[in-house]
C-alpha cells in the first residue's frame, strides 16, 4: 500500500476503534463490564478506572460484581457509580458491590438504537472527513513529481478504503442494534 494512503487508513481504523469503544458502553439489558470503563475512582489521589482497583466479574447475565482489592475502596467505588451517568444503584455487602441491570423496556430499547445509529452516523462523517482531507492533500500534489494518473489512483484507492470502513461502521451499528433489541 502507498505510504500516502497509510496515514488515512490508520485514522479510519482509529475512528472505527473509537466507535467500538462507544458502542461497548451502551448497555443492552445484559451486564457488560465495559459500561464501567469511563467511571474513575480516586485511588490514593490518582483517578483510576474501576478495573484497576477491583476485580470485575459477571456472575449472572444481568449482574456485574465488583470486588475491590482493598476494603477501603468499597465506599469510594460505590459513590463513583452513584454519581456517574450509569443510572444503576449499586448494592454492597461491605466487601462486594453488585450492579443489577433491570430489563429494558421496548421504548428504552428503541431510544438506545437511535443513540447507536447516531454514533454510527458520527463515525461515518468522521471517515468521510478523513477521505476529504486525503483528496485535498492529493490534489495539492498536482504539478509536483506525482502524475495526474497517480493522483487519480490515490483518490480511487482512498474511496475504496472509505467504502470499506463505512461498511464496517454499518455492520457494527447493525450488530449493536440487534443486540439492544434482543430481549
Amino acid at each position: 500500500m502507498n505510504e500516502r494512503l497509510e496515514t488515512y487508513e490508520s485514522k479510519m481504523k482509529k475512528t472505527l476503534a473509537n466507535l467500538d469503544g462507544e458502542l461497548g458502553t451502551i448497555r443492552a439489558g445484559r451486564a457488560n463490564p465495559n459500561v464501567l470503563n469511563r467511571i474513575m475512582v480516586d485511588y490514593y489521589g490518582t483517578p483510576s478506572p474501576i478495573q484497576q482497583v477491583a476485580n470485575v466479574s459477571v456472575p449472572e447475565p444481568r449482574m456485574i460484581q465488583i470486588q475491590p482489592w482493598e476494603r477501603t475502596m468499597v465506599k469510594v467505588i460505590e459513590k463513583a457509580i452513584q454519581v456517574s451517568d450509569l443510572g444503576i444503584n449499586p448494592t454492597n455487602d461491605g466487601s462486594v458491590i453488585r450492579l443489577v441491570f433491570p430489563e429494558l423496556t421496548e421504548e428504552r430499547r428503541k431510544e438506545l438504537v437511535k443513540d447507536v445509529k447516531k454514533k454510527g452516523e458520527a463515525a461515518k462523517v468522521a471517515v468521510r472527513n478523513i477521505r476529504r482531507d486525503g483528496n485535498d492533500a492529493f490534489k495539492k500534489l498536482k504539478g509536483s513529481e506525482v502524475s495526474e494518473d497517480e493522483i487519480k489512483d490515490l483518490c480511487d484507492e482512498l474511496q475504496k478504503m472509505t467504502d470499506k470502513y463505512i461498511k464496517e461502521v454499518d455492520e457494527a451499528v447493525e450488530a449493536k442494534s440487534k443486540e439492544v433489541m434482543t430481549v
